[in-house]
């Protein structure tokens, strides 16, 4: 059901125009990849794809990313291996960029599609969306304290499998985690962004008036200044406008 509907809906980003349409793709039989497909970029260069379909009640890990990876080197080799999961591990992105020349695409699945026949058949809908990395740094202050600045996403063009900068206009909202355990993400600080400024939507959906600079202080892609994480990490999550979520850890 998945290879049926990924044949059909193909494979896109946040840009309608941007979406990887299978020329063939079939089932496969191995033991961490599940499909196979051949595709066309932009420049006419056709290229081999490997699918891996994560669990239907899970979350889609390293481990599985690895061994995917592994598999799909082998032999004649595929060009690109399209992960599908309904949620990944944080730690899936660091592991999608150790293999070299393969491109490993962690792709959220949409979970309508747990919904089987129910499903309209359409391949119109934002069934398997690649969403990008994203892009923060670390500033220190001089009293110790850190700023984290988000500056937009890294995004996979599947029509030409080139990764380009995108900026925050694709972002509806980002959290940090100023101390993160590396298990569990507390949201505790939030944000907003976004090129239509949220602020009179947000005032009819609470149906209440909000203090204009009160949200002034969270409609920014800078954040708060806050201490040094005593686990040495930090974790910054970001949310665009269909819902997908990403998560990045940053060391400090």
């Amino acid at each position: 059901m998945i290879l049926d509907n990924l044949r059909t809906a193909g494979v896109q980003n946040t840009f309608k125009k941007e979406r990887l349409r299978f020329d063939s793709l079939q089932a496969y039989a191995g033991q961490w990849i599940h499909g196979e497909g051949t595709y066309t970029e932009s420049d006419g260069t056709t290229k081999r794809a490997a699918v891996c379909i994560g669990p239907e009640h899970g979350t889609v890990g390293p481990q599985l990313i690895k061994e995917a990876a592994k598999e799909a080197v082998q032999g004649v080799g595929f060009d690109l291996l399209i992960v599908c999961g309904f949620a990944f591990d944080p730690h899936v992105a660091e592991e999608a960029k150790r293999y070299g020349k393969l491109t490993v695409l962690p792709t959220r699945t949409n979970p309508d599609l747990t919904m089987g026949d129910l499903l309209k058949k359409t391949g119109s809908g934002n069934l398997f969306m690649v969403f990008g990395e994203p892009d923060a740094e670390i500033a220190h202050q001089k009293d110790g304290r850190i700023v984290v600045q988000l500056r937009g996403l890294d995004i996979f063009d599947p029509t030409t499998g080139e990764i380009r900068s995108s900026d925050t206009d694709d972002i509806a909202c980002w959290f940090l985690d100023t101390d993160y355990n590396g298990e569990s993400f507390f949201v505790r600080h939030a944000y907003f962004t976004g090129a239509d400024q949220p602020y009179d939507k947000l005032k009819r959906a609470l149906r209440a008036e909000i203090d204009e600079a009160a949200w002034s202080t969270l409609y920014t892609t800078t954040s708060r200044p806050f201490h040094r994480p005593q686990t040495g990490k930090l974790a910054v999550k970001v949310i665009n406008h269909y819902g997908d979520e990403v998560l990045k850890v940053l060391n400090v």
